[in-house]
Formats: C-alpha cells, sequence, structure tokens
C-alpha cells in the first residue's frame, strides 16, 4: 500500500514514516523544504516531493497512485488567524484527496473534552476539532484519531513535564494541574496510526485514544518524579495564574516557548478522557495491553539518557521563526548583507575539527563567552522566543533540520560545512557558518562567518549595537573551536 505522510519533519510524521515502512508500505513524503528529511535513516527508503498543504497544485503531484493519506500538520502558534490557514489548508487537501482517488484519509487530532461547546474551547483546540470535521467532510474515508498528552522522548507535553518536575522541587501552579487527562504513549500513538492504513472502507469516523491510566497532570508531575528518581514534588496549585501567565511561567522554566506553551497550556483547562476505545475493534491491542504512564515514561527517559531520540517537538520550525535560505548574492532583496568573517589555521585534521563544529551548542556550549550566549538567550527567552533551551536532538550528530538552541541547522556536510539560521527573536534574518577546508599545502584551516540581513533602521542599529563585541564572541569562538581540536580531537572537553 502507497501511503502520503504530510508533516514527515515534524515529531509525530518523523517517527510514522519507519513504522509504515516496518509494515511493508510504500512511504511517499511531501515537504516544503525536502532537504530537511535528507539526513534521516530512512530517508533513502522513501518518495520525496516537494509541496504544500495549501497549494493544490503541489498535492496533486503529490498524491497520484497514493492509497493513504495522512495529514499530520498544524498550525499551531503561529499567530492569529491559524485557525482559518489550518481550516482552509485541511479543506484544500480533502479536496485533493478525493480527486486523486485516494482510498483513506488519516489524521491525528487533540482530545475535546465531552459537553463542551465549541467556542469554550481553546483556539488550539478548536481548530483540530474543526480540521477533523472537515476532512470527514471531504468525501474521502477518514478515521480521525483524538489524543491528549502524547507521552514520548522529544514531545512538547513530555519537555514540560520533564522540564517541571527536574527544576522545580516546589511548584506553585495554575489550577490547571488537577484536570483529569487521558495520556497515551507515543508508541501507541503510533501503532493506531498504522493500523488505521488498514481499516475497512466503510469506516469513517472520529476515534478516542489514549493509555490505561486516567490521572492528573499534578499526579504525571508526581508519577514523573518517582520514575525519574528524584525526591517527591510538592505541587501547590493557586487560581490566580491565567492561561497567559501560565505559559510565561512554562516558557521561562521549560525549553517549549511561548507560542507553544500557550496553546497547550489553554487546552489543560478541561478534562479530556477518552468517551470510547472503539479504535480496539479494528486495530487490536498488543499482548498486555496499552502502555502505561509508568512504563511509558521510563521508555522515554531512556531514549534521552541512550540520546536515542529520533524526532523532537522542535524538529518542526518553530513558530514565526524565518525560512529564507541564506541569501548569496549581496545585493539580496535590494538590501545590506553585514558580514563577520573569521579564519584560522589549525594544527589538527580536518576531522579533528570538524568533531568539534559538530558538536557545537547544547552541553558542549558555543565556545566564547558563556555569560554572553547566556544574556543573549535570556533576553530572547523574555521577548518570546525560544532561548537556549531547545539543546540538540543528539549530543554527537547533526542533520539537516535539527533545532540547536536558538539555530536551526540549515545545511550540514561533513565534514566541510555546519550552515545555521537563527531563530530568536531579531529585527532582521541572520546566519553562522563554520567551515573546515583543507590549505594547499594539506593543512587544515577553519572558516566562520556570521551574516546579518537587517529589516529596517532596526535592524541596521541592531547590527551597529553588538559589533562592538564580535571580537569576544566570534572571535572568541573561531579560536577556541581552533584549540579544543588542536588539544584533543578524540575527548573533546567542554569548554
Amino acid at each position: 500500500m502507497r501511503c502520503l505522510v504530510t508533516g514527515a519533519t515534524g515529531y509525530i510524521g518523523g517517527r510514522l514514516v519507519p513504522e509504515l515502512l516496518a509494515a511493508g508500505h510504500e512511504v511517499r513524503c511531501v515537504a516544503r523544504s525536502p532537504a530537511k528529511l535528507r539526513d534521516h535513516p530512512w530517508a533513502p527508503r522513501v518518495e520525496t516531493v516537494r509541496g504544500d498543504v495549501t497549494d493544490a497544485t503541489s498535492l496533486d503531484a503529490a498524491m497520484g497512485g497514493v492509497d493513504v493519506a495522512y495529514y499530520l500538520v498544524h498550525a499551531l502558534g503561529t499567530g492569529p488567524g491559524f485557525e482559518e490557514t489550518d481550516r482552509h489548508a485541511a479543506r484544500i487537501f480533502g479536496e485533493r484527496a478525493r480527486a486523486a482517488g485516494v482510498r483513506r484519509i488519516v489524521y491525528l487530532g487533540g482530545l475535546t473534552p465531552a459537553g463542551v461547546s465549541a467556542r469554550a474551547l481553546s483556539p488550539h483546540l478548536r481548530s483540530r476539532a474543526e480540521v477533523g470535521r472537515v476532512l470527514l467532510d471531504s468525501g474521502v474515508p477518514t478515521a480521525v484519531l483524538r489524543a491528549g498528552v502524547i507521552i514520548g522522548s522529544g514531545s512538547a507535553s513530555f519537555e514540560m513535564l520533564r522540564y517541571l518536575s527536574e527544576r522545580l522541587p516546589l511548584m506553585v501552579t495554575p489550577s490547571w494541574v488537577r484536570t483529569r487527562t487521558q495520556p497515551i504513549a507515543v508508541r501507541d500513538v503510533l501503532r493506531l496510526l498504522v493500523g488505521c492504513a488498514e481499516l475497512p472502507d466503510e469506516v469513517h469516523r472520529t476515534f478516542d485514544i489514549g493509555g490505561p491510566d486516567v490521572l492528573s497532570y499534578r499526579d504525571m508531575m508526581l508519577r514523573y518524579a518517582a520514575v525519574a528518581g528524584l525526591p517527591r514534588r510538592i505541587v501547590l496549585p493557586v487560581p490566580v495564574l491565567t492561561p497567559r501567565l501560565s505559559s510565561l511561567w512554562v516558557g521561562l522554566v521549560t525549553p517549549v516557548p511561548g507560542a507553544i506553551a500557550r496553546p497547550l497550556v489553554e487546552s489543560l483547562r478541561h478534562e479530556v478522557v477518552c468517551a470510547e476505545r472503539d479504535i480496539a475493534r479494528y486495530v487490536p491491542d498488543p499482548p498486555g495491553g496499552p502502555i502505561g504512564v509508568d512504563r511509558a515514561l521510563e521508555l522515554a527517559l531512556r531514549r534521552i539518557r541512550d540520546a536515542d531520540v529520533a524526532t523532537r517537538w522542535s524538529s518542526a520550525a518553530t513558530p514565526g521563526a524565518p525560512s529564507d535560505p541564506l541569501p548569496t548574492d549581496p545585493d539580496w532583496a535590494g538590501g545590506s548583507l553585514y558580514t563577520d568573517h573569521r579564519e584560522r589555521a589549525v594544527a589538527a585534521t580536518q576531522q579533528d575539527v570538524w568533531r568539534v563544529v559538530e558538536g557545537i551548542g547544547g552541553e558542549n556550549g558555543w565556545y566564547s563567552t558563556p555569560l554572553a550566549w547566556a544574556l543573549r538567550g535570556w533576553i530572547d527567552t523574555l521577548m518570546g522566543g525560544v532561548g537556549l533551551r531547545r539543546g540538540r536532538r543528539d549530543a554527537a550528530r547533526l542533520r539537516v533540520g535539527d533545532s540547536l538552541d536558538f539555530w536551526r541547522v540549515e545545511e550540514v556536510l561533513p565534514p566541510r560545512l555546519l550552515r545555521l539560521r537563527a531563530e530568536m527573536r531579531l529585527p532582521g534574518l541572520a546566519w553562522l557558518e563554520m567551515r573546515v577546508d583543507r590549505d594547499p599545502a594539506g593543512g587544515t584551516v577553519y572558516r566562520q562567518r556570521a551574516v546579518f540581513h537587517p529589516r529596517g533602521l532596526a535592524g541596521h542599529l541592531y547590527w551597529w549595537g553588538v559589533s562592538p563585541w564580535h571580537a569576544l564572541v566570534f572571535g572568541g569562538m573561531a579560536r577556541n573551536i581552533a584549540a579544543t581540536a588542536e588539544a584533543d580531537g578524540s575527548t573533546l572537553p567542554r569548554p
């Protein structure tokens, strides 16, 4: 069976693809930037096409010969109007699927509370529910899976739970921590999504999906602390924290930025518990049943400790982040480009230098002025940006599309080139490029370039305001990367 997967650059989509392949299906991925899928282990086994769910022409090309189309995209946190964007995209997707003769659509949405009107729902849940209705009205047999909190290494919900539990032994929390929910392990979500490919044609409906445990978010934090071996946490709910204040608080404590935290927090105001388990009639439970909360937490923590996190919530682009490629024309867009160049000869092999370059960020830091980087991260966090808290997906390896603190990997060509695009709040667009070259005599040369394209007067003032610090920050980075590679290219000391 040929399956089309949208959202393959995201958290669920990036994990679903190898599961579909393992089940014997052919997979075609549609992505706005196919290069972001290039470095996934499964990339050579799938067909990747360029497309966008809001572009009917590109969907026509992508859906040719497809049996099952997975709709795993949404406009979460992209600002006002995201509901209209979601509605428009779902309508186009359904129309083109019907025109292409697709046998089934499968959509992963959000579990909505029973007896609550659409107007009372959070915008996030309301939009998820509406997308499901639009796809069900498309004329194509559709399965809408509605999930609550998904527990898995790298999910936004798990990251919120993890960091709140680990960093705050005593928590003064919003009243929503008492709200009951029915979390589900990401393994069970993937198992059910794969199983939906084989549903009979007459099945056309929504399914509630959840794990075997119903508990409050407070209980989940206590369970996490127990599974992680932490001392018992004290949780004190108070009624004064609004969803907006709660999301700002979550954004300061966890790596999840406010733009994503707020819709997630708002969704926790209502009890979300499965009203039925009908999906088990079509996709039977595995031996032993669905995975419980404690086991799901154990599996997620093991993945993190083993540095085996396949995808993270930050795999998808951060809402509002620029997506423009690095401009190569100095007169790009009719504007100015500011650059900062650094170059050093290094008494180490190209591979030794590359090992340092590819290991940059996260726990290894940025090899210059930690206080300056930390300050820039805090400023970005206070401005509603991602800050430095996202870290890395993998401690040693990078792939195109990975988030790296407040950067995004735009290109990685071992052992020569790493290009990062800034996702911090800036009055312009910025890139940081690191190259490891060989000189004519066979020696190693490290080249570093920061590029900034200002937006308006504020952009120009920003560059000239920070440029006096470049010698310290960027110059120090080049020196310390070279020194680290020269000192020991196989066992990297932390800066």
